[in-house]
């Protein structure tokens, strides 16, 4: 294969097939793609180092998840950033195996992987280990949260071990197709240690409006995923005079009372994160970035954007792992904000969001929603979520959404709601029509609900009137999907576009054995053809 790089991990792989010129379509340098496979190649020696090894510890496994979180999209753009991940990868397995650099008789067991081995092998093959290793980069995503929670999982922890061994390996596709599955039921594990996470330290979400109005003075955006720098930036500003908004995935935080008990947590900045390039150009604040999704900020604001954790971009600045964030309080003072209050909408014009309505906030009207339903008031639910991308078509799930008939329920997750969160949907019995149920992790919620709901109605989750509708992005959205395909649910419909790294033949064997359907931009777009197909 004669590129610069071959990345074709999210959904804005370039023709549909790959990025392998200069630079991948979301800004990251062929330099930066063959470091990040050269940290993957690590990651993989650091494996089957760890195998049988009596010197694994807690240090190995937070260093996993961090450099897998690490070569995440739209997380770190910074060279010298993953040159030392990988330094600090090679010093554990020579940790683990210290006589191994030293053997006179070498036998390769615990040698560092070539990921262009990966690129170029039979196109099954390569799609099966494209799902296992892109899918625990996700999952690494959810561990490493409640990581820094001071929540872990050692099964969690050994799997990511385990995969990045078979990764390594020369299987075939029935070897490797149960261990697919497996990263779907260890991502479940995940999730659920991440919701008991959030939910133990800053309690149970709870239906929350959301203004999308910046009041007058100095204010600081945050973006990303990460509660715990939400929490501690909310502490550092307390009493300062400066407001906090979110942006894009961290606009759930409002639901949690251990964070909306701030005032001045006011409401949230911007739209989808794919916007944030326009969004951000004349913004008198700073940005703080604790976990994607950072794209190359344009010159006009380039100054004001901050990283942190496994985020980072060359020349931005970056706080480190003491949490200090007063240099971000004083740009945010020097900027001074808006001078007047200043109206803003979402995409479709809407003036407010709601979120919060997780699985307590949702159960916890279980017989309502129960009522309704054998009422006939309730006649559908449509779950509509998963990552949102930048390419114009998408926008059909606001049509999808938009059409669907007032007797059915919308819930939604993750940054795919942007393209309808705004949307007056109405009530019915009580209930808004438009449920937000909060990141994309909290698909484990969702789950739980659905799981709950059949056995009030009696029947199995692939009975009950619900239909899941997923959009793709990057690799969280992988393995989620994976984690649904473990628990057996079916009847997926998945789009706008399919996964580059998904061959026809998997593809046809994933469909065949849980009836997966691609829903394209037309199809989601006129409701008479399709969604009310699927909605009955």
């Amino acid at each position: 294969m004669d590129n610069k790089m071959f990345c074709f991990q999210c959904e804005q792989a370039a023709h549909c097939t790959g990025c392998t010129g200069s630079a991948g379509v979301c800004g990251k340098s062929a330099e930066t793609a063959n470091l990040q496979d050269e940290l993957t190649g690590a990651l993989i020696g650091l494996a089957r180092a760890a195998d049988g090894s009596p010197g694994v510890n807690e240090g190995t496994w937070s260093l996993i998840i961090e450099a897998l979180f690490t070569t995440l999209t739209n997380v770190n753009f910074d060279a010298a950033a993953i040159r030392d991940v990988t330094a600090r990868v090679k010093a554990e397995k020579s940790r683990l195996v210290p006589d191994c650099a030293s053997c006179m008789s070498p036998c390769g067991h615990n040698n560092d992987y070539d990921v262009s081995r990966l690129w170029t092998a039979d196109e099954d093959i390569r799609s099966l280990k494209s799902l296992i290793l892109f899918g625990i980069r996700g999952m690494a995503a959810y561990a490493y949260h409640a990581m820094v929670l001071g929540y872990t999982d050692g099964e969690v922890n050994r799997f990511f071990a385990k995969a990045l061994f078979a990764v390594g390996e020369d299987w075939g596709m029935d070897d490797l197709l149960p261990l697919v599955l497996e990263v779907g039921e260890k991502n479940y594990r995940c999730m659920a240690l991440l919701d008991k996470a959030n939910t133990e330290t800053y309690g149970t979400p709870e239906p929350t409006t959301v203004p999308l109005t910046v009041e007058k003075g100095p204010f600081i955006v945050v973006s990303g995923h990460d509660l715990h720098d939400l929490k501690r930036l909310l502490e550092q500003t307390e009493g300062k005079g400066i407001n906090i908004y979110t942006h894009s995935e961290m606009l759930p935080a409002h639901g949690y009372p251990g964070l909306k008990k701030y005032a001045h947590l006011k409401g949230n900045f911007g739209t989808a994160w794919q916007n944030q390039q326009k969004e951000f150009a004349d913004i008198p604040a700073p940005v703080l970035f604790t976990t994607n999704c950072l794209m190359p900020p344009k010159a006009s604001y380039a100054d004001r954007v901050f990283t942190t954790a496994v985020v980072s971009y060359p020349e931005l600045k970056h706080i480190g792992a003491d949490k200090d964030f007063t240099p971000v309080i004083e740009k945010a003072l020097e900027l001074g904000g808006y001078a007047e209050d200043k109206a803003f909408t979402g995409i479709n014009g809407g003036s407010t969001v709601t979120t919060g309505f997780a699985r307590g906030a949702v159960l916890g009207v279980a017989d309502k929603v129960v009522e309704a339903v054998n009422s006939g008031r309730i006649r559908h639910f449509f779950l509509v979520g998963g990552c949102d991308g930048a390419r114009p078509g998408r926008n059909a799930y606001t049509e999808f959404v938009r059409n669907t008939p007032q007797d059915t329920v919308i819930l939604t997750l993750a940054c795919g709601k942007y393209r309808f969160n705004d949307l007056d949907l109405g009530e019915i019995g009580g209930l808004p029509r438009l449920m937000d149920m909060g990141q994309c992790n909290d698909a484990y919620g969702a789950i739980k609900v659905a799981t709950a709901l059949a056995e009030a109605f009696g029947c199995g989750v692939n009975d009950l009137p619900l239909t899941l509708v997923l959009s793709w992005y990057e690799q969280k959205a992988v393995c989620i999907l994976l984690s649904l395909l473990y628990l057996g649910i079916q009847n997926i419909h998945l789009g706008p576009t399919l996964p580059a790294f998904i061959s026809p033949n998997v593809l046809k064997l994933l469909a065949e054995k849980f009836h997966l359907t691609f829903c394209g931009e037309e199809e989601l777009r006129h409701w008479d053809q399709a969604a009310c197909k699927i909605g009955k």
